[in-house]
């Protein structure tokens, strides 16, 4: 099938901010991959899906531009069946082109190498299992503050008028080292920077979301490193007028991750 020539929506594709968590989600069937899938399932069929994933930092910013991007097993200690997985997607050289074109910003390079790291294949598996989009990662630049991601995300919103579904994968709360493997709910803390990033949201309060670092310590205990927040201020800058912001997924799990998850759409 041409996805190129695919009718494109008479309006803007939606965005969406995944909660990815625990890899072990790529294979298991439990309430946050339901959710995930009754996502999918209200969306229109996109053209193609360009995934901001926490997994891939760089030196300025890259998009992937093969035809077949391969699947990156990029975690350790796992069963052999997760490492066995494969979400053969297409990739799409013409719209990675066109993406670079669109970001006038930051220079863009067209990456032949990485592939799609398990912050995209772990969402996309549940979201579009037959695996049969054309898939694109854009990385993340670590050099940048959080404004320059946030100012990112707005010449991306460019690319939800020509059919692209763009996913943003990481967590809002995430702290590896407090994480309590028997706790099925969150610290104190956990909870309260999650609630206190929801009540932005919906304040649509985007300055205080991007500079995050001066939200007190339940917020710096959240986001003690920036790669897994940053992929959602993208979604905050795709945000534009008369579109709305849900919740969806809401819970904060193992003490010191939100699952947390959020699809802006035209209210």
């Amino acid at each position: 099938m041409d996805y190129h020539r695919l009718p494109l929506p008479t309006d803007s594709m939606p965005a969406l901010f995944v909660g990815h968590g625990n890899p072990m989600n790529a294979i298991s069937e439990n309430e946050y991959t339901s959710g995930w899938r009754q996502t999918a399932e209200s969306l229109p069929m996109p053209r193609a899906v360009l995934c901001i994933s926490a997994h891939w930092e760089t030196n300025g910013t890259m998009v992937t531009a093969m035809e077949k991007p391969r699947t990156i097993h990029d975690f350790g200690g796992f069963p052999r069946r997760l490492h066995e997985v494969e979400y053969p997607a297409p990739g799409d050289p013409v719209l990675a082109r066109e993406t670079a074109e669109i970001i006038r910003n930051a220079p863009v390079q067209l990456d032949h190498e990485w592939g799609l790291d398990h912050g995209t294949w772990s969402v996309l598996r549940h979201l579009f299992p037959q695996a049969n989009i054309p898939v694109l990662q854009l990385s993340l630049d670590f050099h940048k503050p959080p404004q320059q991601h946030y100012e990112l995300g707005n010449e991306l919103a460019a690319l939800r008028k020509k059919g692209v579904l763009i996913v943003g994968s990481g967590n809002v709360v995430h702290n590896l080292r407090m994480v309590d493997w028997n706790m099925r709910s969150g610290f104190d803390w956990a909870l309260s920077a999650n609630d206190r990033m929801k009540k932005l949201v919906e304040e649509h309060d985007h300055r205080q979301l991007v500079n995050y670092g001066a939200l007190g310590n339940d917020v710096r205990l959240a986001v003690p490193t920036p790669e897994h927040y940053l992929p959602f201020l993208y979604i905050l800058g795709l945000q534009e007028d008369g579109d709305a912001i849900t919740v969806f997924n809401d819970k904060t799990e193992l003490g010191s991750i939100a699952m947390t998850s959020f699809i802006v759409r035209r209210g």
